[in-house]
Order: structure tokens, then C-alpha cells, then sequence
């Protein structure tokens, strides 16, 4: 499990004042300025947050040292990190998608399916992306107590009852 967790990312300028457009990956998305200075992935740089409003699909955001339309531009894609000791603890059943990238996937006789490549969200749930072994295209498990009723993560595997004909 890594020290930092993926809470957010930046999608670009928000208007001339080098305000950015900022993804929330947190619960609630407007605590992702709780848990700053969030830092690039390779720790180069580090940000305060202040949230300026709310916008489609986030926030407009100010990040300490980002003046200019330019700058927050040069920003696209950047991916927000904070410690995992900064985030609120987890309740039973709740996990960061980050811990369950690269888990193996069984099935309840032990059989491996794959190994998770993603955990998406499309509005209705979670999804389990699972990279299946000599296929190219993955498989969408859905990330429910039925189909998963089981993730130990200090094994390192999720036992999987996915729907009939879902591996076929």
C-alpha cells in the first residue's frame, strides 16, 4: 500500500486569473482542501487548495505559486497526492481504489481471474476493471458485496462470485 493516495486531479485553467478546474476524488469532495498541500505524484511540487466555487464536474481552485493561465494550463492532468495519515480512517468494507489496484482476483474455488487494473465509477457503482491473463481487453466486475464478497488485502486478493457468463 502506498503513503500517498490519488485525491484529486487538475483539469485544466479556469479563466485568466490562474485559477484551475479540480477533480475531487474524496467522500466529500469539498474536503479535498482539508487534506492539502497535496503534491504531484513524483512529490516536485506541492499546493495549498482554496476552493473558489463549485463548478460541472468540480471545483474552481486556487493553488499556492499559480498566477497565470499559463501556469494552471501546464498543470492538465496533473494527478493531487496526499498522506495516507491525513485521510479520515476507513470504515469496515471501504478500501482507496489505489490499495486494490493490482490485486489478484479469485473465484470461489480458488481459480485467478486476473488482477484489478482500475476501480471506475460511472454513476451507479464501482466497477472492478479486471485484466484478464492472454486476453487484451478486461473484464467490469461490479464492485458489489455480491459478486465480491470478499477483499483481503493483507493477502493480497479478492474472492469473486461474478455474474454467470461474465468470464466465459
Amino acid at each position: 500500500m502506498s503513503d500517498q493516495i490519488c485525491v484529486g486531479a487538475i483539469a485544466g485553467a479556469f479563466g485568466v486569473q490562474g485559477e484551475v478546474r479540480l477533480k475531487s476524488f474524496t467522500a466529500d469532495p469539498e474536503a479535498i482542501a482539508d487534506y492539502a498541500p497535496l503534491s504531484t505524484e513524483d512529490g516536485s511540487a506541492s499546493f495549498e487548495v482554496q476552493i473558489t466555487r463549485a463548478i460541472p464536474q468540480g471545483f474552481a481552485a486556487r493553488l499556492t505559486g499559480i498566477r497565470s493561465k499559463e501556469q494552471a494550463d501546464a498543470l492538465r492532468g496533473t494527478r493531487l497526492f496526499a498522506p495516507r495519515d491525513r485521510l479520515p480512517s476507513l470504515q469496515t468494507d471501504e478500501y482507496y481504489h489505489a490499495d486494490l489496484i493490482g490485486v489478484a482476483v479469485f473465484d470461489t474455488g480458488g481459480v485467478e481471474l486476473g488482477r484489478v487494473k482500475a476501480v471506475l465509477n460511472h454513476g451507479a457503482s464501482d466497477l472492478l476493471e479486471i485484466l484478464v491473463p492472454g486476453q487484451s481487453a478486461t473484464i467490469l466486475l461490479p464492485f458489489t458485496l455480491a459478486a465480491v464478497p470478499t477483499v483481503d488485502l493483507g493477502a493480497g486478493r479478492i474472492v469473486a462470485d461474478p455474474p454467470e457468463g461474465l468470464f466465459d
